[in-house]
């Protein structure tokens, strides 16, 4: 087994902390792991993407031009990614923002609100595990235990305490992820 990824967003969407706590878990799960960020110089507010590769495999190069998953938090990345994804394989996105849409139909493709989620649950910092968990609901590669283990590792002692949150929010990610339909939104326009 072998799992390409690439997550995309604007920095200070914590795009690299889950291409981290998913790496993380890999480890702990005894596999081959790469993770890759990319980010602009501005950082909070600029593009920001990470490559994580998880296998049971040796892995020859952290460095991919097409992906197996596109996890993508805005318009910019969508714009740059939805085209790497490989025929079969998924797209992952929030909405918010997004005013063009995957159009892909050899993609499955899903939508998860983590922004909206993550405002109702009370804090806008959860909105990546939020999302990550809609990705684990999909695409279970990880185990769950583990991935708790992963944020304890990426988050500093002094956050320990938000480790619960962070559970909750996976939860309600694994339970809001949604299947969307290209051809109805193509129907609708």
């Amino acid at each position: 087994m072998t799992e390409e990824i690439i997550i995309a967003g604007f920095g200070g969407q914590g795009v690299l902390s889950m291409g981290k706590i998913l790496a993380y878990s890999g480890i702990m799960q005894d596999e081959e792991v790469s993770w890759m960020p990319s980010y602009g110089p501005e950082m909070r507010g600029g593009t920001a993407n990470v490559t994580v590769i998880l296998s049971d495999e040796r892995i020859s190069s952290p460095y991919l031009k097409i992906f197996d998953t596109a996890i993508i938090l805005n318009q910019q990345s969508m714009d740059k990614f939805e085209e790497t994804v490989k025929p079969g394989g998924f797209l992952i996105y929030d909405p918010n923002g997004i005013t063009h849409h995957p159009t892909r139909t050899d993609i499955q493709i899903f939508q998860i609100e983590g922004n909206k989620l993550a405002s109702e649950m009370g804090n806008k910092k959860i909105f990546n595990m939020i999302v990550l968990g809609g990705f684990l609901k999909i695409k279970p590669i990880v185990k769950l235990e583990n991935v708790i283990e992963g944020i304890k590792k990426s988050l500093p002692e002094r956050y320990h305490h938000l480790i619960p949150l962070n559970k909750e929010a996976i939860r309600k990610g694994m339970n809001s992820i949604n299947p969307y339909k290209v051809e109805e939104q193509l129907q609708n326009t």
